[in-house]
């Protein structure tokens, strides 16, 4: 059993700071998980539907609060869902994120709408049911923009969930129980959360896919949200790694790739990071990634790898400085 000491190394600090009496929250977010496809076919071969989550679920369990992107729906109608970019979850894979200890997943994303609007809703339902919190989408347009609160150590945790497509070229019309990214809503958003919680993270389904940088948009409604109060934006859509920043107080991670997925074709496609924040009461004083990596759709957990990546923004972009810490180290690259 992998123990907080071992997911956790010690991180540079003054030898005279004294012990903060703030509850520290520990939140751990992984990236996009997708159980449809190859994913489920290997978990029902070994009669396991909670097998992918197996190598990774420690280090989940012993957060305070975890997150992950959910790329497919589930759903208890229609047939299985072996090949193609229609995705559904057979509603026993939950089991994977229950093991996990998963609290909150995204389900604001292109493929929120791959079992039509009895998907969204089951989705919603399905994952209550097993005391997990979908965020992003909703029953009602009131529920999806309203956010999820979840309440550690004397706070309240408030995640809100953006996509910057919910369609995927299959649909015509809108769908507004799904968030779709706008500056203006994740502004509107966080200023009528603010009265309900001390904390707000924000999720961002968005990005070029198989890019390693961050495209304009998506640094543009990141730290819009940082300015309008978030304390840390998870990003997730393009597959594959982007480098994060300090930003205003807050942390961005542009991209954590992929956590589960059967996206074999490409070596960046099976490396995805873990995104570890800690909190000391209501300030983020600890921010870090490690990488995972993906064995025939499973994660395994490799070295501890960065405390921030801020060199790769596109062209024209200036990374933000990071905000005074006693307990964090320097930025680097990876």
């Amino acid at each position: 059993m992998l123990t907080r000491r071992h997911f956790l190394p010690i991180l540079a600090a003054p030898a005279l700071a004294q012990p903060s009496s703030k509850p520290r929250t520990r939140i751990v977010c992984g990236g996009d998980v997708m159980l449809s496809r190859n994913v489920a076919a290997r978990a029902r071969a070994k009669k396991d539907p909670a097998a992918p989550f197996r190598d990774i679920a420690p280090v989940f369990a012993e957060a305070d609060i975890a997150f992950c992107n959910l790329e497919s729906p589930f759903s208890d109608k229609g047939r299985l869902m072996q090949s193609g970019m229609i995705f559904k979850a057979e509603p026993e894979m939950v089991a994977g994120l229950e093991l996990a200890g998963i609290d909150v997943v995204s389900t604001a994303n292109n493929h929120a709408r791959d079992r039509l609007a009895y998907g969204l809703e089951y989705t919603v339902d399905h994952l209550a049911a097993h005391n997990i919190a979908a965020v992003g989408t909703g029953k009602t347009v009131e529920a999806a923009r309203a956010g999820v609160v979840l309440p550690r150590n004397g706070l309240r945790f408030g995640f809100l969930a953006y996509t910057y497509d919910a369609n995927n070229g299959n649909f015509t019309d809108v769908e507004p129980r799904i968030n779709v990214w706008s500056v203006d809503a994740v502004r509107a958003d966080i200023a009528a959360m603010k009265s309900r919680v001390d904390v707000i993270l924000v999720s961002m389904h968005a990005g070029n896919e198989y890019q390693t940088k961050p495209s304009q948009q998506q640094v543009q409604f990141a730290r819009a949200a940082i300015d309008a109060g978030a304390r840390a934006v998870i990003g997730h859509h393009p597959h594959v790694r982007q480098p994060w920043e300090w930003y205003g107080g807050g942390a961005i991670f542009y991209s954590l790739g992929n956590l589960i997925f059967d996206q074999f074709q490409r070596t960046e496609t099976q490396i995805g990071s873990l995104a570890e924040l800690v909190f000391e009461g209501t300030q983020l004083v600890e921010a870090q990634t490690r990488t995972v990596k993906l064995v025939g759709t499973v994660p395994r957990l490799e070295e501890f790898t960065t405390p921030g990546a801020s060199g790769a923004l596109p062209a024209g972009t200036t990374p933000a400085p990071r905000p005074a810490s006693p307990s964090s180290t320097a930025p680097a690259s990876h």
